[in-house]
């Protein structure tokens, strides 16, 4: 074996540049995670019984809510997620699946109302091999946007800026979500 082989063998240049995050390995793991899929162990299930600030629920319909994330990516991430306990997209009922939407189409409303993004991200993972931080329970991540939103803060110093308190940003939201609600009847 040659020098130029041993050098190949812990890999070779593809042209990627890797980003190591170990400390990605306690979201990976699980630490934080529900232990089962129960509905008991489920934030999603638990989430809905409470009150909505500090549960940081904004805005609640027939079939599905809508819920600040606890790890936002961005100020106002929001989720939208069933009240039952489903974990496919494919699993959900007409009338569900119908809410869902709505409720995605009113919270782009309230998020440009309250705080005027430039775009949004919207989607779900499903699945532990998906993404899905809690694959159990079905939920749809409605993330504004801004330009120049993504610096270099998570990368050198593995730190996401998130420039206002949950509470602050769940009650600006309730409120937007109210006005937008009252402009279109």
């Amino acid at each position: 074996m040659t020098i130029e082989d041993k050098n190949n063998f812990a890999g070779s240049q593809d042209g990627f540049e890797r980003l190591w995050t170990p400390h990605r390995m306690v979201y990976i793991g699980g630490e934080s995670k529900p232990k089962d899929d129960s509905i008991e162990q489920c934030p999603f299930c638990v989430i809905p019984q409470g009150a909505d600030e500090p549960g940081l629920v904004v805005a609640r319909g027939k079939h599905a809510y809508v819920v600040l994330n606890l790890y936002p990516y961005n100020s106002g991430h929001l989720m939208v997620v069933p009240y039952e306990h489903v974990s496919l997209y494919s699993d959900i009922d007409e009338s569900t699946l119908t809410e869902i939407g709505t409720l995605t189409q009113h919270a782009m409303k309230a998020l440009t109302h309250a705080f005027n993004p430039n775009g949004f991200n919207i989607g779900m993972n499903q699945g532990e091999a998906g993404g899905a931080g809690i694959a159990a329970h079905l939920h749809q991540h409605v993330v504004p946007r801004w330009v120049g939103d993504a610096n270099f803060f998570p990368i050198i110093g593995q730190v996401k800026a998130i420039p206002a308190l949950l509470t602050d940003t769940r009650k600006k939201l309730a409120e937007a979500w109210q006005h937008v609600s009252s402009t279109e009847h």
